[in-house]
């Protein structure tokens, strides 16, 4: 652990489902791990206890990416871990690969269409992943992409022609939507298993970020909006070029830290916490303090975000890790730039630098 972890309370120290099991956190919920292929190699999923319409089964919370591994890991947990019951809906907190990839996939029942259930999710992460499915290319891949990162200073050839061919890096991982789905809104209330949920949304990770809150077992379900031990990213991509991403998400957390401090946090990253006004602290203190170095470096000589990237990120990046760096980056100038403490230039080369 660093020493931020130590000022949390992890209750189920070191303990994680096996593959294919689950393991009960709450009453009536239960936590599963799924493996990813990038640093960030795994994602935790949730399993709640429902009845609907009088039908007992369970609701389904994010899903993993499209991949076969993840897809027989789904199939074991649903021959040998539901109880014989189905699942009666799928729920997303976002539109990323990993949370939505398999969700037509488990809405549909799986490889023998055990059922067929409906996806509920906001309208903002819906419409984001059906245009990015799409496979008109994506924030983390194409041609767009790779012009946004050149604008921004990334100039490696090698680096650029990568992100070029990752046009259909999304539309792989996500391959399929469900057609329809049901809408989640601000301030909605979900009753799952006999309990009432309240919806939570949160910007600037994604358009419109659902997590899911139970006073009644004092628990949240907070997607990637709150994590125990990495901080969300928040980045300014292509889509929206002169977004204020870190503001959104500094704004949303004051969502977050209204809850009791001994809230059960089940996080889609790393282990379930307690402790969620501390953890909202700690990361209100980590983008103060990146925010500061960012302003220093702009007050010494202009930058542009990837100059800015060897300040944060003091790490080899591959091309996955060096679009969220890039992008993140460019989320803490565009926070200074507008509020009015920077401003924009474009140089000879054609390169955005900010300055005091």
């Amino acid at each position: 652990m660093n020493a931020l972890e130590h000022q949390l309370d992890y209750p189920f120290a070191d303990t994680l489902p096996e593959p294919g099991h689950v393991f009960e956190v709450a009453p009536g919920v239960k936590w599963l791990r799924m493996p990813l292929p990038f640093v960030l190699d795994h994602i935790n999923l949730w399993l709640l206890r429902d009845e609907i319409d009088g039908q007992p089964g369970w609701t389904v919370i994010d899903c993993g990416i499209t991949d076969d591994t993840i897809k027989a890991r789904w199939e074991d947990v649903f021959d040998g871990q539901l109880e014989g019951l189905p699942v009666l809906r799928v729920i997303v907190t976002h539109c990323h690969p990993d949370h939505i990839g398999l969700a037509h996939w488990i809405c549909a029942g799986g490889e023998k269409q055990r059922w067929d259930v409906r996806l509920w999710t906001t309208h903002g992460e819906y419409m984001q992943a059906r245009v990015m499915a799409s496979g008109d290319g994506s924030n983390a891949g194409g041609e767009g992409a790779a012009r946004h990162f050149a604008r921004h200073g990334l100039a490696d050839e090698a680096a650029l022609d990568k992100l070029r061919n990752r046009r259909d890096y999304y539309s792989k991982l996500v391959p399929a939507l469900p057609p329809q789905y049901r809408r989640l809104r601000e301030a909605d209330t979900v009753r799952i298993g006999g309990r009432d949920w309240q919806v939570i949304t949160g910007y600037g990770h994604s358009p419109e970020h659902c997590a899911l809150y139970s006073a009644e077992i004092d628990t949240l379900i907070s997607g990637d909006m709150v994590l125990p031990r990495i901080s969300t990213n928040v980045s300014v991509f292509d889509m929206e070029p002169e977004g204020n991403p870190l503001g959104l998400y500094l704004h949303s957390l004051g969502r977050y830290e209204t809850l009791p401090e001994a809230t059960l946090v089940l996080p889609s990253h790393g282990k379930p916490f307690r402790g969620v006004r501390t953890r909202i602290a700690q990361l209100r203190a980590h983008h103060d303090a990146r925010v500061a170095e960012v302003m220093e470096a702009c007050e010494r000589a202009p930058q542009s975000a990837a100059d800015i990237v060897p300040l944060m990120f003091k790490r080899q990046l591959d091309i996955h890790q060096m679009t969220f760096a890039m992008g993140e980056a460019l989320a803490h100038l565009h926070l200074l730039w507008l509020a009015g403490k920077l401003q924009r230039s474009t140089d000879a080369n054609g390169v955005i630098r900010f300055a005091p």
